[in-house]
């Protein structure tokens, strides 16, 4: 009987995470063969110590410039964590960005994206998008993905993983207990993040 109950539970932690992974099977892309879209969203990754961007989250603003580049999207929507004056993943991630190539014109900052789920929720409601690419790790691809279109933003993906990152076997097991919150979240709790006035990427003409 205690069998069981472990392999129930072990059943249910596990099941949204392959939900995701199904989920994102047909909507992860190369960076050639994504259709084009006007924006892109970049996902926080933390800082480091002098608060510039870490390898995993530089890698995704790159990523993000490469699509820009060759003309993919026309905005960069760059959410992350901003709650301490001393702490602002946005702000490195558009200096970042404007260091190789992006101009600060076609970047938009999202000061309030806490967390993968807040990020996704202020796109559509906050900043007005419909559609997107979410340029993210592909350990994160599934939660992000799956979350955005939970939330009404279809979205598809494009993979940031441009090295081999320290600790990445801990990321992968991490998408395990946050996949299941995500889903909670997407389907009973509903959070609320931090809301505010509406300010479209692309108003109307």
């Amino acid at each position: 009987m205690i069998l069981l109950i472990i392999l129930v539970l072990i059943i249910l932690i596990g099941a949204p995470r392959l939900i995701m992974l199904r989920h994102a099977s047909s909507r992860v892309y190369t960076d050639d063969t994504v259709a084009s879209f006007r924006a892109a969203i970049v996902f926080g990754a933390g800082l480091t110590a002098d608060g510039g961007p870490t390898a995993v989250l530089m890698d995704r603003v790159a990523t993000a410039a490469k699509l820009y580049a060759a003309g993919k999207v026309e905005k960069i929507l760059m959410s992350g964590d901003n709650r301490f004056s001393y702490y602002n993943e946005p702000g490195a991630m558009k200096d970042y960005a404007m260091q190789i190539g992006v101009p600060e014109e076609d970047i938009i900052l999202d000061y309030a994206g806490r967390r993968t789920y807040d990020t996704c929720y202020r796109a559509k409601e906050i900043f007005q998008l419909s559609e997107a690419i979410v340029v993210t790790q592909l350990f994160h691809l599934p939660r992000a993905l799956y979350t955005c279109s939970s939330l009404g933003l279809q979205a598809v993906g494009i993979s940031a993983d441009m090295r081999t990152y320290q600790d990445s076997d801990f990321w992968s097991i991490r998408e395990i207990p946050a996949s299941l919150i995500a889903f909670i979240q997407v389907h009973l709790t509903h959070p609320e993040p931090v809301l505010g006035d509406q300010e479209p990427i692309f108003p109307l003409e």
